[in-house]
């Protein structure tokens, strides 16, 4: 595997949730955090159908046009009810023509459920893939996940996504209630991002 020996990449997101939560996770590794959205690169169009594969496309795009090393993540929220979906398309399912509409995505998440009498516990988990890639093609790749279940009404104002809905397994909190600390601890982001501490960053001075 191959290690990280540098203190700046590229986030390969335009998501401003997702720079924020990487980037809290990175700066005890000394590590500066820029966005794609920052230095104005366009989204690459995802055409795969898993995690893995479109967190390939958006990390090696940004490090071919950065020059530095990228870190991207794909990610989203499998619901066993019906059938791991919306799985890799989570953020089409809130696409509108005047932007990403999340309550909407999470009403039509309940009320497939509700037509399909879904029984109770709505078990559902968050899948997130990072991927690091260098501008010589080189990547690695770490998959991430935390178990749970879906409620109604979506509860909190904090996080972004399906975040309101999701309860995590032990938990009395919802992703959308719990402080932003308590959720990175637990997060299928933060499971991905010890994986990839353990390998590229374990060399990193905190």
């Amino acid at each position: 595997m191959r290690s990280f020996d540098g203190d700046r990449l590229v986030l390969a997101s335009h998501n401003k949730g997702k720079l924020s939560e990487i980037a809290e996770l990175l700066a005890p590794y000394g590590i500066e955090v820029v966005s794609a959205g920052d230095l104005g690169f366009e989204e690459p169009e995802e055409t795969e159908d898993t995690f893995a594969g479109n967190a390939r496309i958006k990390a090696h795009f940004a490090a071919r046009a950065s020059g530095l090393p990228a870190l991207s993540d794909d990610s989203g929220i499998m619901v066993d009810a019906l059938d791991g979906a919306p799985g890799v398309y989570t953020a089409d399912w809130a696409e509108t023509p005047a932007g990403r509409d999340f309550p909407m995505a999470m009403k039509k998440v309940w009320d497939l459920l509700e037509e399909k009498s879904a029984p109770e516990p709505r078990t559902a988990r968050f899948c997130c893939t990072l991927c690091l890639a260098w501008p010589d093609g080189h990547d690695e790749i770490f998959d991430g996940t935390v178990e749970g279940r879906l409620v109604w009404p979506p509860r909190g104002e904090n996080g972004f996504g399906f975040d309101p809905i999701f309860l995590p397994e032990g938990e009395t909190e919802t992703f959308g209630e719990m402080d932003q600390a308590r959720k990175q601890a637990m997060s299928h982001r933060a499971d991905a991002f010890r994986q990839l501490v353990r390998g590229p960053f374990k060399d990193l001075s905190k």
